[in-house]
């Protein structure tokens, strides 16, 4: 018997290599596991559904006019979502300024409508509000930070992603992963105390 894995992997191979003659139906097909995970890492880049769909979008004409380049020295994931964090890399570069990420924002899709709000418990109106508050002021202390640590934030402790995994995204050692991570919290650490000692008195 051939097991699963072998088998997922041969297909993946597979459409991989039809993708590669230019086969679009497979490019498709190969991409659609990968779409929700991509466009969740550009939103937590950009900011706003708008600018990540824009990203999504780029990223997967990029790996179907690159595919063809693509010689398995990683997985198909790992040099796709390198791409994706280039180009939202890239793109913060030319604009130079600061997103601050509102995650109770409203998105249109075909399905209807979703919040990027993490649903909560049994917390009151004014609960959530705070709850709320808090999570846009740690997003925006997050695009406050340089490109190499925001990346590292949002690859690890927003999409759970491995440092194994981030080290072959970042292509950089996983002990740079690690001391980036580090560093990256720290900083974040100090920027949210300062926010909530100039708050406290502010409401002296």
């Amino acid at each position: 018997l051939i097991k699963r894995g072998a088998f997922m992997s041969n297909n993946l191979n597979s459409l991989i290599e039809q993708a590669q003659k230019g086969d679009v139906l497979a490019f498709e097909k190969l991409i659609e596991d990968h779409q929700k995970k991509v466009y969740n890492i550009a939103f937590r880049f950009m900011g706003n559904s708008e600018d990540a769909s824009e990203v999504a979008q780029e990223a997967f004409i990029r790996v179907y006019k690159s595919i063809k380049n693509f010689k398995g020295k990683s997985s198909f994931s790992t040099w796709l979502y390198r791409i994706v964090v280039n180009i939202c890399m890239d793109e913060m570069r030319k604009r130079n300024k600061q997103n601050i990420v509102y995650i109770d924002e409203i998105t249109q899709t075909e399905k209807g409508e979703y919040r990027h709000e993490i649903e909560s418990g049994e917390e009151s109106p004014q609960q959530q509000v705070e709850i709320n508050e808090t999570r846009n002021e740690i997003y925006a202390a997050i695009n406050s930070l340089s490109d190499e640590h925001k990346a590292v934030i949002v690859l690890k402790d927003i999409q759970g992603f491995s440092y194994e995994e981030i080290a072959g995204i970042m292509k950089c050692p996983e002990g740079t992963v690690k001391s980036r991570l580090n560093r990256a919290r720290s900083i974040l650490k100090d920027i949210l105390k300062k926010n909530m000692e100039l708050f406290n008195k502010e409401n002296v």
